[in-house]
């Protein structure tokens, strides 16, 4: 009964913190702010400039800027402005954007993402994370699960089922909760991030082909319910739907004269 009583706890206090919706209208749990998770932001990325290599090739960073310039310009007026973008000699596929209008990208990037539509989509669904809070919102989740477990570790005190129950905790959390939480974030970026590279005169359908191309370059999935992200084939068929959305956020944008000239 005392596991019961704290379970129902603890949905009453995730109840009540679930009050910020994010763009898609997904409901959030947020506990740190904007300018919290900028200072993080900031501090993390100075950090990974001291830490990893830095490329310096004019030609890879003007063409990166591009398009991560062409994709910030069309973001709403309070995340406008001079966004940081550093490129990283990593043989990983990777890019990320970071709270304090930071982007990263991995030289690796470049063998999956053949031309600036398809680099578009990586950054637009990057981008698509800083705008949506995911990181305030994962911190906020690992915060509360982690003090959950704690609280319930002191509630049980020396009870034999105590090993057993903590167990299927962390089983419970890590599958039922934070994983799942995880490829909602990466779905609800994808969603947003072909919108954004839309509005930015690059074209969405680029999205499907990034994704067949990552599918064919990658060495296997766990099976989606133990990964954070969505599989290759639930993308490509997720930004397949969103293409009758984003379509004719292209076509509107190239009739106003936005058509990104990134090399």
């Amino acid at each position: 009964m005392k596991t019961i009583r704290i379970v129902a706890l603890a949905a009453a206090v995730l109840t009540l913190l679930a009050c910020v919706e994010s763009p898609t209208g997904r409901r959030q749990m947020m506990l740190f702010s904007n300018g919290e998770m900028s200072q993080m932001g900031v501090a993390a990325f100075d950090e990974m400039k001291q830490k990893m290599t830095v490329n310096r090739d004019g030609k890879v960073n003007g063409y990166v800027t591009c398009v991560a310039d062409a994709i910030t310009a069309r973001l709403p007026a309070q995340w406008r402005g001079s966004w940081e973008v550093v490129v990283f000699e990593e043989k990983s596929a990777n890019a990320f954007a970071l709270p304090g209008k930071k982007i990263g990208v991995h030289t690796g990037i470049f063998s999956v993402a053949k031309n600036a539509d398809q680099l578009a989509t990586v950054l637009g669904h990057e981008v698509a994370h800083v705008l949506a809070q995911h990181s305030a919102e994962r911190m906020s989740l690992q915060s509360v699960t982690g003090t959950g477990a704690q609280l319930l570790a002191v509630l049980l005190g020396d009870s034999p089922q105590k090993a057993t129950v903590m167990g299927m905790l962390g089983l419970g959390a890590q599958y039922g909760l934070v994983l799942p939480y995880g490829r909602a974030q990466e779905s609800e970026a994808d969603v947003l991030g072909v919108d954004l590279m839309a509005r930015a005169g690059f074209n969405p359908a680029a999205s499907i082909d990034l994704w067949k191309n990552m599918s064919a370059a990658g060495n296997g999935q766990p099976p989606e319910f133990m990964s954070t992200h969505p599989s290759h084939q639930t993308r490509i068929n997720d930004l397949q739907r969103q293409q009758k959305k984003a379509a004719p956020l292209y076509q509107q944008a190239r009739a106003q004269g936005i058509r990104p000239n990134c090399g």
